[in-house]
């Protein structure tokens, strides 16, 4: 998962494409990256760590230019260390610059496309290099010195017919133009927004609405399945479809985890679903539950807030806040060990007693992934005198990986692959687990926008939009998610990068 954002101005876009990364910080927490372009000069800058680690004063000072892309990324199946910060740049033609989120599902066939018959070299394992240089090769085909809208369009398409699987890209033309892109399926998010000055109309392109509202531009509207839109750097605007079949298909689990809940995505407020998701969660536990005797409803830092609190106010039961939460430990299904992610569990919770000291206590959360996290939690607040501890999800069991971006486990990992509720609920130590019906989950993300036929939600019912997913190919996946694998695929970043671990390294791991 990561977030992009582009932005097209009359001054330099430094400042703003920074504090636009800040804001979509939560979308991706491994590495940064910003470049910018100052007349026909690129200046970039990238590298491992939170935005506010990777870009010092003179960094920022050194990147000046009216138009730029920026990326934060968390790493997906294959490339588990920050080798490969975006975005990514090449020469030829006339120098391209992209960041994407997403995956490409037919990334390994397309790298052997490249070499031989694009000739062109691929220097990274990142599916995002491979989808520059897709591009790339489309735009060549223009072969003129000075390209228009249309080229850049034929290009996309040339995408659109080459390319499967997930990605909404950001791409800079050096001295040209900043254009942006959505997979056929629009699994993830991406908008667009407006700000009116003296010197004309600028633009911006972000994975989220909330980086356009604190930036001050105005909220125009998601960019379209299949559909690319251009700003040239004198801030022309161009828009058009560019895939013949489309089907808008956005992942749910966005409205689940992923997306801030002041963010709108294809015109559904995060916020809002939320809310929906604990009115139904409550409902589910009164149809089961009629006669329960939850004393307090209490969330799971951060993102089940916004459903526990309406959870609790359908139960007409109290909420309190009973975690207190480190906000400088990352997200811990996300963490590459298991003993980093155990351990990381007490330093990002600490249990107020107060709240759970003979208390038969509610606990609410987005999702549970692995389990290990619930578990420990549950365990918290046992030790913190809860009498009974149950426990309940904003969204159904998740059963199978994710292919489109998210850097799930592998099934084998995945607490809910194999098993029913009961069982889940005696594995993470839970006195009663109720989860999220997948039909209500819809409804809850998808009330305000009756144009969404079909959420990507395959992490739940398996079913992968695209329909190029098979069993080697999900095979495959899970030998680069379990941990052996990402050890593998670390350890070959690592000789990549000159790094070498010492024993005592390679046995704390």
């Amino acid at each position: 998962m990561c977030g992009i954002i582009g932005i097209v101005a009359y001054q330099n876009v430094n400042q703003e494409l920074y504090d636009g990364l800040t804001m979509l910080q939560h979308r991706g927490q491994d590495a940064a990256g910003i470049v910018v372009c100052d007349h026909a000069h690129l200046n970039l800058r990238k590298g491992n760590g939170l935005v506010r680690d990777v870009f010092s004063r003179q960094d920022m000072l050194r990147l000046k230019g009216n138009m730029g892309i920026a990326h934060v990324r968390y790493p997906t199946a294959g490339c588990a260390s920050s080798a490969e910060a975006q975005p990514f740049y090449v020469n030829s033609p006339y120098g391209i610059t992209l960041s994407h989120n997403g995956n490409l599902t037919n990334a390994e066939a397309l790298k052997e496309e490249i070499y031989k018959d694009d000739l062109r070299h691929l220097n990274t394992e990142s599916d995002s290099e491979v989808l520059l240089n897709v591009f790339a090769h489309e735009l060549q085909k223009s072969k003129k010195l000075r390209i228009d809208e249309t080229d850049v369009f034929r290009a996309v398409k040339g995408v659109h017919k080459r390319c499967r699987g997930a990605y909404a890209c950001v791409a800079m033309i050096t001295g040209y133009g900043i254009v942006a892109f959505r997979d056929p399926y629009g699994i993830r998010p991406v908008v667009f927004g407006k700000r009116k000055t003296k010197q004309g109309d600028e633009y911006i392109i972000a994975s989220e609405s909330v980086a356009i509202d604190s930036l001050g531009y105005q909220l125009q509207r998601d960019i379209l399945p299949g559909e690319a839109i251009l700003v040239t750097r004198q801030g022309d605007f161009y828009a058009q479809q560019c895939a013949k079949k489309t089907q808008l298909s956005p992942c749910i689990f966005e409205h689940v985890y992923f997306a801030r809940p002041d963010s709108i995505m294809d015109n559904v407020s995060v916020y809002k679903a939320r809310l929906r998701m604990g009115k139904l969660l409550a409902k589910k536990i009164l149809r089961l539950y009629p006669q329960h005797d939850i004393d307090v409803v209490i969330p799971i830092p951060d993102t089940s807030r916004t459903s526990a609190l309406e959870l609790a106010n359908t139960l007409k039961v109290r909420y309190r806040e009973g975690f207190i939460k480190n906000r400088y430990i990352g997200r811990t299904f996300i963490m590459p060990g298991q003993q980093e992610r155990k351990r990381s569990v007490k330093q990002k919770l600490n249990a107020m007693g107060l709240e759970f000291r003979r208390r038969n206590v509610l606990l609410v959360d987005d999702s549970i992934v692995r389990g290990t996290t619930s578990s420990q939690i549950i365990e918290m607040a046992r030790d913190a005198g809860a009498n009974k501890v149950y426990f309940a999800s904003a969204s159904p069991p998740v059963r199978y990986p994710n292919v489109y971006g998210i850097d799930m486990p592998s099934a084998k990992e995945l607490i809910g692959h194999g098993r029913n509720e009961q069982e889940i609920a005696q594995v993470i130590g839970a006195d009663w687990l109720v989860y999220q019906d997948l039909d209500d989950l819809i409804m809850a993300s998808r009330k305000k926008n009756k144009s969404i036929k079909k959420f990507e939600s395959s992490v739940f019912d398996g079913e992968y939009i695209t329909g190029d997913i098979n069993e080697n190919y999900l095979r495959w996946v899970d030998s680069l998610r379990n941990e052996e694998g990402k050890q593998e695929a670390l350890q070959k970043d690592n000789e990549i990068l000159g790094i070498h671990n010492n024993s005592e390294n390679n046995k704390n791991e």
